[in-house]
């Protein structure tokens, strides 16, 4: 495809289109399904198509009627909304439970958005292409959950303060018999 094209407009006028509905930001929708804020702006422009799995996240961050979501799929020009095959066999979509993750993963930035569920915390690392921040976690909470986070941090970081840091062992001296 050469530069300046737009085979996918009618997809990406809808796609700012709900985006602006919702009054959210490129970096709160871009953030919210971990791509960049460019690649959205290629899908808002037309330029490119996501993804079936990237669209179906879009739809699901918007939280879109049904109607909403198949024009979006007829627009992108996937033949059928994932999840089809599951409805015409009848059953219902299945739930995949993953064991607990408990590493820790450390960042070097964040962003906090608010959306009319609560509070999202976007922790990030600057790994990606050209230094782009790539989303490590991301947490969702509740604006009364997000206050108990607050009071919580401020009374641990208070409590580290008045504590001397960690203790280190004395150096050990050196052997007399290598003298």
């Amino acid at each position: 495809m050469k530069r300046g094209e737009t085979p996918f407009k009618p997809l990406g006028d809808e796609l700012a289109r709900i985006r602006t509905r919702m009054q959210e930001s490129l970096a709160e929708v871009s953030g919210a399904v971990e791509i960049t804020d460019d690649r959205l702006t290629a899908y808002e422009k037309g330029e490119v198509r996501p993804s079936e799995d990237i669209l179906q996240l879009l739809i699901t961050h918007f939280n879109l009627r049904d109607e909403e979501s198949d024009q979006l799929w007829d627009l992108a020009g996937y033949d059928e909304k994932q999840g089809a095959s599951e409805e015409i066999l009848g059953q219902q979509p299945a739930i995949m439970l993953l064991p607990m993750d408990a590493r820790i993963v450390y960042s070097d930035t964040f962003q906090v958005m608010i959306n009319q569920y609560g509070v999202v915390m976007n922790f990030m690392q600057n790994a990606g292409q050209n230094g782009q921040p790539l989303a490590v976690s991301r947490v969702g909470m509740s604006l009364d959950h997000a206050k108990r986070v607050v009071e919580t941090l401020q009374q641990t970081i208070k409590t580290a303060a008045e504590f001397p840091h960690t203790k280190n062992l004395p150096a050990p001296k050196p052997d007399e018999d290598k003298k």
